[in-house]
């Protein structure tokens, strides 16, 4: 292997062992090469979404976008340990994206019931009084289309292969099936309804002090090493230029940098984490 495949190598393998988690590769492996019917097909565009590294922007998005209904926030800033396991809820939602998109029906379902049963224990209320339970469909439907619009929204400006217009109607059809497993009622189908379904929640969103430290803690302080903090802004930046100017607006993170140079500073990062993936893509399909 010559300096500059051992090098994709290593940066490959540090960025997915940071998203995938310690076991990361164990999982893998039992995702894909487990025989058995999927929910999806091979070239289905949630797999095609899902599986490409615009959704390093598109989490990051999703994050921000989530943290501005006030009781999914609370849920978050009191049960999820953000700041003290960054790493660790990243590894435990891309395992869950991972078995729900592309495992066997059967670990895909075992996902699913593991995850509601950690719902009905995230209870609690506000800090203004307000009870607010994870299991409430309605706040599942908002994580949902928070996540499906972000999702989808950094695959059209930085993926690799960007959806037709009848693709993004059957994405959003397919993760709502998702959705719908985890308890989220009246989910969108199409991208038109999708909008419609976020722009319905505006009333009962709003920029908490929760919210505006995770915004914080998200752009401004990651818990990264110092050499890594640069490339991570670049990402940022392009998740911040997906935003609606509504959500930037709130969460107080419309910089100039952003509105002007976000989405190529997007791109760039998307290129980058492309660049090292694809050598785990490259042995995973060896295997």
């Amino acid at each position: 292997m010559n300096p500059i495949e051992r090098l994709r190598a290593r940066v490959g393998d540090a960025l997915f062992m940071r998203v995938a988690g310690p076991g990361g590769y164990e999982q893998r492996d039992r995702i894909h090469l487990t025989p058995g019917p999927r929910w999806f097909a091979p070239d289905s565009p949630i797999r095609r979404v899902h599986g490409d590294s615009a959704t390093f922007v598109g989490g990051l998005r999703a994050l921000l976008l989530q943290s501005l209904h006030p009781l999914a926030m609370a849920g978050v800033a009191g049960h999820s340990g953000y700041r003290g396991d960054p790493w660790g809820r990243l590894a435990r939602t891309s395992t869950f994206l991972g078995y729900t998109t592309f495992a066997t029906e059967e670990h895909a379902q075992e996902m699913i019931d593991r995850v509601r049963a950690v719902h009905e224990r995230v209870r609690g209320r506000t800090p203004d009084g307000r009870p607010y339970r994870a299991s409430d469909p309605h706040l599942l439907t908002w994580v949902h289309v928070a996540e499906a619009d972000s999702f989808l929204a950094a695959h059209q400006r930085y993926g690799e292969k960007p959806l037709t217009a009848g693709e993004t109607d059957e994405y959003v059809a397919q993760s709502g099936r998702v959705a719908r497993a985890l308890g989220a009622q009246d989910v969108p189908t199409t991208v038109a309804e999708l909008a419609d379904r976020i722009e319905s929640y505006r009333g009962e969103l709003g920029a908490t002090p929760a919210a505006l430290d995770t915004a914080s803690f998200l752009l401004r302080e990651p818990p990264l090493p110092r050499p890594a903090r640069a490339p991570y802004r670049l990402l940022a930046a392009g998740s911040v230029a997906l935003l609606p100017s509504w959500a930037r607006d709130e969460l107080g993170v419309d910089t100039w940098f952003s509105r002007t140079l976000g989405g190529p500073a997007g791109s760039v990062a998307v290129r980058a984490v492309r660049w090292g993936m694809d050598s785990v893509a490259r042995e995973g399909r060896r295997w």
